[in-house]
């Protein structure tokens, strides 16, 4: 791996931490939407890795790869989710 890769890494994580630590609280579920569709092209290049067999190392990496970017995947429909459950009326208890 080259310098060039691990700047590239550190700049990426500290500027997509910047970016959504200033994220207004009102705006994190709607923009889990536009996430969910990122997760899944992240999990496509990590399937893509993680199958590669170029070395030990790039098949460990993009396993936990898949692993993590099931779980944002998923998390992030859950809460989705749950969200769009909120704007659905309530039913009455009540049923004739």
């Amino acid at each position: 791996m080259s310098i060039v890769s691990i700047t590239l890494f550190v700049l990426a994580s500290f500027l997509g931490y910047e970016l959504i630590s200033r994220v207004p609280p009102l705006l994190h579920t709607p923009l889990m939407s536009g996430a969910n569709a990122i997760s899944g092209i992240t999990l496509v290049g990590a399937v893509l890795a993680s199958g590669s067999g170029a070395t030990n190392l790039s098949t460990i990496l993009g396993f936990l790869a898949v692993i993590f970017a099931t779980i944002n995947a998923v998390g992030g429909f859950m809460v989705t989710s749950r969200m769009l459950n909120m704007f659905k009326p309530k039913e009455s208890e009540e049923k004739s």
